[in-house]
């Protein structure tokens, strides 16, 4: 069974509270359980890290990299845009890396059309909610079963 490290970052537990016009309604445990059935589906082992403290998520990738996760499924949240602690982190990962966000980066404000994580991804998947999440999951596992 593969295993996927799914990563959520800063700000993402408010999922549901934060600016619904933008995020919708789902909370982050819903986005979660949702994951975690779709992975029962494809036979994938999910392991899901949720922080708002850059260090811990780079040290979270670090054992990513140590126990061979498979594949990583990233919303860095605002540190996609400015963290090249996390970027250089994630470079480190000998697995597919498939950047996914809720709202559309690239119709928004203008710093948010950047991602420092981009040009090691994958792929990026943006602005469908949840279904983001969701068919990013698709994704890495298609990558992995190569």
């Amino acid at each position: 069974m593969k295993n996927i490290v799914v990563l959520h970052g800063v700000n993402l537990n408010m999922f549901g509270k934060r600016d619904p016009s933008v995020y919708g309604t789902a909370t982050l445990e819903d986005i979660n359980s949702r994951l975690r059935g779709l992975a029962d589906e494809l036979d994938l082992s999910v392991e899901i890290f949720q922080t708002n403290h850059e260090g811990e998520m780079v040290e979270r990738i670090h054992a990513a990299h140590e126990s061979g996760a498979d594949g990583v499924l990233i919303n860095a949240g605002a540190w996609t845009h400015y963290s090249y602690a996390i970027r250089d982190a994630l470079a480190i990962l000998d697995a597919p890396i498939l950047e996914v966000h809720m709202s559309n980066i690239h119709a928004r404000e203008p710093f948010r059309h950047h991602s420092v994580i981009a040009e090691l991804a994958s792929g990026q998947i943006a602005g469908l909610g949840v279904d983001s999440y969701l068919l990013g999951l698709r994704a890495v596992h298609r990558l992995v079963s190569e």
